[in-house]
């Protein structure tokens, strides 16, 4: 249901850029950045871009005419919140989640905050699974608890999942070093405490807390290994060691980092020592059996995320491709040889979108939690597009932008009283448009596609949420192969039945066009929004 439709909704204060600015003041985390420690993570140069991408989130959060897309309402308590932290009720939540994260990616690269929503729905199902297992309702109130906290004081949570992981070989139980796993090590009447290392968690100096996650499926010996909980990331026994976010303050080797400098992503590998986690925050502990449903649901909901904020990074590259063009005198409506690979560039952005789209209009609702989940498929194979396009879409970038992009002079030059008249007069191209602004195109394209960043957001775009690998597995598990084959040998008048042992065909789905047969499940389209939301205009 809209936020704009919910007049008698109570609508929990958001913050703005500014007043996340400063709640990040009152936290003291243990944060060290290029070998040096950090004293404040608001203030600290090295991190500003990461935290300016999340200052972008929490402004535009607070767009009244965006209000029915980025809000959303939340049934229990008739309650108005961030969609980044709302677990989803409709097949429309899931769309609306696509489009902002798609609208924020288009200004800030990355914004990173989803990945709280993403594991915030994959929560909610296993509390609601271990509940209906044990016949309690304990699990569900603990989680609803702990979101009603993070909804209330509009926080953004780093998602501490991936494991150090060792030998790749071995197993959690079976590591020399067992903190290479994050793993129970004690437990009292007031909470556990938790020892090890979890290696890549975005955003994570600038968080407000950590939500720690199992990164595998365990098994009985593992279960010490099998612990989810929320820390504060300022915990006493937490250590941040982070990388800078984005290029802050430094010039590419042919040029400024016009985009980097302004917006990037810090990553961080957190160490836990020790570190004391109560009850009320663990939302199981030693439930080794549950471990692969929130690793397979969060992961779902993640590379669904993941295909909006490509989306946006691919209408950076589309935009700065046809500037580029246009820029260098030529039009691509006239040659044929620039039209073909921004043809194929567009084609790339919106087919792996369209899956995400798809995802969403045939979401399946969760038996235990009644939350809302993108189709499985659908989910991987837009993530798998993604995730081995995104050097095609440099590469196409790289095209119709021309060689220009890497071999300028650098930006110093432009102000070399010596050299920079006649640059201005040489390196121009279109008679309309200025060399600064040539130039700067060029430059920015460079920083997306030819810079450090660049490399960044390939290897992210390839590894985050899962390697191609995972994605491929998922795809054939999930895909109705058998129903494929039952097809066939239908049409070859073979006469065979149906058999659940046959291998071959146990995975069957009798169609994907509703639920039951006759009701869509959820809202299935998007609440309108003005016609800038899919960069038309300022978003």
């Amino acid at each position: 249901m809209p936020a704009t439709d919910s007049a008698a909704a109570f609508h929990v204060p958001l913050m703005s850029g500014d007043d996340y600015r400063e709640s990040l003041r009152g936290y003291k985390p243990r944060v060290y950045v290029d070998g040096r420690e950090v004293a404040s993570v608001a203030d600290e140069p090295s991190l500003r871009p990461g935290v300016q991408a999340l200052a972008f989130t929490y402004d535009h959060a607070r767009r009244p005419e965006l209000a029915p897309a980025v809000l959303a309402t939340q049934t229990r308590g008739n309650r108005v919140v961030n969609r980044m932290l709302h677990v989803n009720e409709s097949a429309g939540d899931l769309l609306n989640k696509l489009e902002v994260v798609r609208m924020l990616c288009q200004e800030t690269g990355c914004a990173q905050r989803y990945l709280a929503h993403d594991a915030l729905n994959g929560l909610a199902q296993v509390a609601a699974r271990i509940d209906d297992a044990r016949g309690t309702t304990e699990n569900r109130a603990r989680f609803e608890n702990y979101l009603d906290h993070v909804q209330d004081e509009d926080l953004s949570l780093g998602i501490a999942m991936t494991d150090a992981k060792g030998d790749r070989s071995r197993k959690p139980h079976q590591q020399a070093n067992p903190d290479t796993y994050v793993h129970v090590v004690e437990r009292n009447g007031k909470g556990i405490l938790i020892s090890g290392t979890k290696a890549i968690v975005t955003g994570g100096p600038y968080m407000h807390e950590f939500l720690v996650m199992p990164s595998r499926n365990m098994g009985p010996e593992d279960a010490d290994f099998a612990v989810c909980c929320a820390v504060r990331v300022d915990a006493p026994g937490i250590t941040i060691v982070a990388r800078p976010a984005g290029r802050p303050g430094e010039k590419l080797e042919h040029g400024d980092a016009l985009f980097s400098r302004k917006y990037g992503q810090s990553t961080a590998v957190v160490i836990f020592d020790r570190v004391f986690v109560p009850w009320e925050r663990v939302f199981y502990a030693g439930e080794w059996e549950h471990s692969q449903v929130l690793t397979y649901s969060y992961a779902t909901h993640h590379r669904h995320t993941c295909i909006g904020a490509r989306a946006g990074f691919g209408d950076l590259l589309i935009g700065a491709g046809a500037l580029m063009c246009e820029a260098n005198g030529l039009d691509p409506d006239e040659k044929s040889n620039l039209r073909d690979p921004m043809v194929e560039l567009i084609t790339i952005t919106e087919s792996f979108y369209a899956c995400g789209v798809a995802a969403s209009v045939y979401a399946e609702k969760d038996a235990y939690s009644g939350s809302f989940m993108p189709e499985p498929v659908f989910a991987n194979i837009g993530k798998l597009l993604l995730a081995t396009k995104i050097y095609d879409m440099h590469r196409l970038a790289h095209e119709v932008s021309g060689g220009l992009i890497v071999a300028l002079p650098g930006p110093d030059e432009d102000h070399n009283p010596a050299t920079a008249a006649t640059l201005a007069e040489v390196l121009q191209a279109a008679p309309g448009i200025p060399y600064d602004k040539r130039i700067q195109t060029a430059r920015f394209i460079e920083d997306l596609t030819a810079s450090y960043q660049g490399g960044w957001y390939s290897l992210i775009s390839l590894h985050g949420g899962g390697s191609p690998a995972a994605m491929k597995k998922e795809i054939w598990r999930n895909y109705p192969v058998g129903s494929k084959v039952e097809l066939v040998e239908r049409l070859l008048e073979r006469g065979v039945l149906h058999d659940e042992t046959r291998a071959i065909t146990k995975n069957r789905q009798p169609g994907k066009c509703c639920d039951t047969g006759c009701s869509a499940p959820g809202q299935p389209v998007m609440v309108p929004l003005p016609a800038s939301r899919r960069g038309d205009g300022q978003v």
